[in-house]
């Protein structure tokens, strides 16, 4: 019999074990303060731009929002991520993906300094994690390690196969994994015989966003399984990446959708500029 991976569960502890810290600074006039910017107005975006306000009004955070139209010029983005960058109110920066398409990701990412970049996301902390010398995390494999550890989940020594290699998702799972002493494979849409690659995964990481590409014969007996996938399948329902009712009986453990990987993420993102605030402060202290 499988077991959820309950991820409204653990990001509840997360929040919360967050908001315990944070109070202890307000306590002593310290404000946290996460700024957040949208450009252009895609709904997908907006929801998860409320749903980390929602986030940082729970753990006691000042939330500032920039909500810029979809004709904003990559100049005028990047003139504001430097104007956030050197106010000492603000800890964290988070630019919304995606940006309208006459704005370059990467740039936009490059400008904001990496001690408030809260998505990790910048070359330098991707960087510092590759080496395992970091101080912030993507949000969304962080989450995915905290679910594991959560339910104690052993990592070492396991096959891990993860399932798409894109920048955000997939090729820091696969770094995080690595620290963690798994033995990690990294598959994608040129990889061969796939299936065959899949069925010996012990912990399986699904980052491939295609409804429904996970069936049941690409997964291993008692195989712990993490669906990243955030889709709408033929009915316009949300679904992940796996076929979970056809997967599910195979599973030791298994991350549904919604209700998974989703809420760890925005918690994570708490963590994070929560940690941002610390380093920042000794900064100054220093």
């Amino acid at each position: 019999m499988y077991q959820v991976l309950d991820g409204k569960l653990v990001s509840q502890s997360v929040k919360d074990r967050v908001r315990v810290r944070a109070a202890a600074h307000n306590a002593k006039g310290e404000e946290i303060t996460l700024a957040v910017i949208i450009v252009g107005d895609d709904p997908a975006s907006r929801v998860y731009v409320n749903n980390k306000k929602k986030a940082c009004e729970y753990v006691g955070f000042r939330s500032l929002e920039y909500a810029l139209p979809a004709s904003t010029t990559q100049e005028e983005l990047i003139e504001l991520i430097h104007e956030l960058n050197e106010r000492r109110d603000v800890h964290g920066i988070l630019c919304q993906l995606p940006v309208p398409k006459h704005i370059d990701d990467k740039a936009v990412i490059a400008a904001i300094d990496p001690k408030k970049d809260v998505d990790a996301f910048s070359e330098i902390n991707v960087g510092k994690i590759l080496i395992g010398k970091y101080d912030l995390l993507p949000c969304t494999p962080a989450g995915v390690m905290e679910l594991l550890d959560y339910y104690d989940i052993k990592v070492e020594g396991r096959n891990c196969v993860v399932i798409g290699r894109s920048n955000i998702v997939g090729k820091p799972m696969a770094v995080l994994l690595m620290h963690a002493n798994g033995t990690v494979t990294v598959t994608h849409k040129k990889t061969r015989h796939l299936r065959e690659v899949t069925n010996k995964a012990d912990i399986l990481v699904s980052s491939v966003g295609r409804a429904k590409f996970v069936t049941a014969d690409m997964v291993k007996e008692g195989a712990v399984v993490v669906d990243v996938g955030m889709n709408r399948d033929e009915n316009g329902k949300l679904c992940g990446d796996v076929v979970f009712d056809e997967v599910a009986p195979k599973c030791s453990y298994i991350t549904p959708v919604p209700g998974g990987v989703g809420p760890m993420t925005i918690a994570m993102l708490m963590q994070n500029t929560l940690k941002a605030f610390e380093i920042q402060q000794s900064d100054y202290e220093g």
